[in-house]
């Protein structure tokens, strides 16, 4: 009999496999009704209306906010973290930004995709040429936009993503998630959730000797 030295799922047969999976399947098609039930309470929040007059930087040069629309009704902007000290991103969000696929549906659905981050613009644009990404970056550098959508704290930069919304002239913020609540909006992370060794990250409830590190390592 082989003696396997990895750590590895239990081995069974076929019927028994097929057991678990059915039982696994109840549990997933649960959390599909409620995640929609999410999405649909999601779809009902409130919004804000938006006072400020805040300035970008961009390849066009000097924006407000309405120009991050790109003429489309809805905005998401996700914060990714550069202090204006750093000479690199957050490795974190570079991971995040690197899995996003093809975004052409949002377009096609009235919604525009910007990266926001508080380091000056040249940094912005020196480390996206090296990365390769053309998705459209602003410098939000000597705004108090960061602090006000909670992406600068006292204690640094902070991930996050949020969405405007506009009527007319008039812009609105509909919602804000940090953290773990942006990790799931790419592929990778819910890809990895499909395998056995998961995300191979600490908080994960997986059993002894399964690979794991630190969260957001």
């Amino acid at each position: 009999m082989m003696n396997h030295k990895i750590a590895h799922p239990k081995i069974v047969s076929v019927e028994e496999w097929r057991v678990a999976r059915e039982s696994l399947l109840a549990e997933e098609k649960a959390l599909t009704r409620r995640k929609d039930a999410v999405n649909a309470e999601r779809r009902k929040l409130p919004m804000v209306k938006i006072e400020k007059d805040y300035v970008f930087e961009g390849q066009e040069g000097k924006v407000g906010l309405k120009e991050l629309f790109a003429h489309s009704r809805q905005l998401i902007i996700y914060h990714f973290m550069f202090d204006p000290a750093w000479d690199d991103g957050c490795m974190g969000c570079t991971g995040f930004v690197n899995a996003i696929g093809d975004l052409s549906m949002l377009n096609e659905r009235d919604t525009n995709f910007v990266l926001v981050s508080r380091a000056p613009l040249p940094k912005l644009e020196a480390y996206g040429a090296r990365q390769g990404w053309h998705i459209p970056w602003y410098s939000s550098f000597g705004s108090e936009f960061n602090a006000d959508f909670r992406a600068t704290l006292e204690e640094g930069e902070s991930q996050g993503l949020s969405v405007f919304f506009r009527l007319e002239n008039e812009l609105f913020h509909t919602y804000s998630t940090y953290g773990r609540g942006v990790e799931a909006l790419t592929d990778a992370y819910p890809l990895l959730d499909t395998t056995p060794y998961g995300r191979q990250e600490d908080f994960e409830d997986s059993p002894p000797g399964w690979p794991q590190k630190p969260t957001y390592s």
